[in-house]
C-alpha cells in the first residue's frame, strides 16, 4: 500500500499561511502528528522538545511534505532555557501566533509508591513547564500584538486518574491555569484539549506489564475504539482557527465519552465507530498488536 505524501486534514490548505505555530514535544506523538497538520495548513512550525534527533526526524518528515519546521532543543522544565528558547524562535521566525502545549510525560505507580522526586519531576512537566511556555509566549509576544491563540493539551483526568495520581493533579491544575490564563491575557484566546485514550505511540512506553490492561481500554469506551491522533489534531486546530474566535477558557474532551460511563455500568455499545486518520504517516502502537 502506498502511503499518502502529505497530510489528510480536514481543513482547508491556506487556514494557517502566513502563521507561526510552536508545539511542544513535537518530536512524537500527538505532538509529531499536530506539527505535520500545522504545516500542511501553511503554518511555519517551531518544533521544540529535549531530544534533537526526534526533532530533527520530523523536521524532515515535515520538509518532504512540503512544509517547513525548525527544531528547538529545550527541557521546557528550566526557566531560562524557555525564555531563552522563546527569544530564539522569535529572532527566527519574527512572530508567534499560536502555541501547543503538547509537551509532557508519566510513569505507571500507585499513590503511595510515588516519591518526593517523582512526583516533582511529572508535575513541573505537566503543569510547570507548560506554564512556562505559554508565559514566556505571552510576555515576549503576544502581549504586544494582543493578538495569538494557546492550546494546553491536558488528559482525561475528570474521575482521578488511578496509578497516575501526580499527572493527574498536574493537568488538572493546567486545566485551571487555562482558565485563568483566558480572563487574565485576555484577547489572547486560551484553551485545552483533552485527550482520551489514543492510539499513539506513547502507548509503547509503558511497561510489559500494562499490555493486557493497555488491551482491555476499547471495551471502556462508548465509541468501542481507541482515538486517533489526528482526531486529537483537529480539535487543536479548530481551537486556534478564526472558527474559534469566540472560544476561551474552555476544554474540548477527545475521549469518546469514556468520562460519560459510569463505572458501575455495562457500556451498551460493542461495535467500534468510524475513525478519523488523516496523518500520513500514522502508526499502530506495537502494544495493541
Amino acid at each position: 500500500m502506498n502511503t499518502p505524501s502529505r497530510y489528510a486534514s480536514v481543513f482547508r490548505p491556506d487556514l494557517f499561511a502566513g502563521q507561526v505555530a510552536i508545539v511542544t514535544g513535537g518530536g512524537s506523538g500527538l505532538g509529531r502528528c499536530n506539527a505535520h497538520e500545522l504545516a500542511s495548513l501553511g503554518a511555519r512550525v517551531a518544533l521544540v522538545g529535549r531530544k534533537p534527533e526526534k526533532l530533527s526526524a520530523v523536521r524532515d518528515e515535515i520538509a518532504k511534505a512540503a512544509g517547513e519546521a525548525r527544531c528547538y532543543a529545550c527541557d521546557i522544565r528550566e526557566e531560562e532555557t524557555v525564555k531563552q528558547t522563546v527569544a530564539r524562535i522569535l529572532s527566527d521566525f519574527g512572530r508567534i501566533d499560536a502555541l501547543v502545549n503538547n509537551a509532557g510525560g508519566q510513569f505507571a505507580a500507585p499513590l503511595e509508591a510515588i516519591s518526593a522526586k517523582g512526583w516533582d519531576a511529572v508535575v513541573r512537566t505537566n503543569l510547570t513547564g507548560g506554564f512556562l511556555v505559554a508565559r514566556e509566549c505571552y510576555t515576549q509576544w503576544m502581549k504586544k500584538t494582543g493578538g495569538g491563540a494557546i492550546v494546553n493539551i491536558i488528559a482525561d483526568m475528570w474521575q482521578g486518574m488511578p496509578t497516575m495520581g501526580h499527572s493527574g493533579a498536574a493537568r488538572a491544575g493546567m486545566l485551571n491555569f487555562t482558565e485563568t490564563a483566558a480572563f487574565e491575557w485576555a484577547p489572547i484566546r486560551v484553551n485545552a484539549v483533552a485527550p482520551g485514550w489514543i492510539a499513539s505511540s506513547g502507548l509503547d512506553n509503558y511497561p510489559p506489564e500494562m499490555t493486557a490492561h493497555i488491551r482491555t481500554l476499547p471495551g471502556h469506551v462508548p465509541l468501542a475504539r481507541l482515538g486517533t491522533e489526528s482526531e486529537v489534531s483537529a480539535a487543536i486546530c479548530f481551537l486556534l482557527s478564526s472558527a474559534a474566535a469566540f472560544v476561551s477558557g474552555s476544554c474540548i474532551r477527545v475521549d469518546g465519552a469514556v468520562p460519560n460511563a459510569k463505572r458501575l455500568r455495562e457500556i451498551g455499545n460493542k461495535k467500534p465507530t468510524p475513525a478519523y486518520d488523516g496523518f500520513h504517516l500514522a502508526s499502530r502502537p506495537r502494544v495493541l498488536d
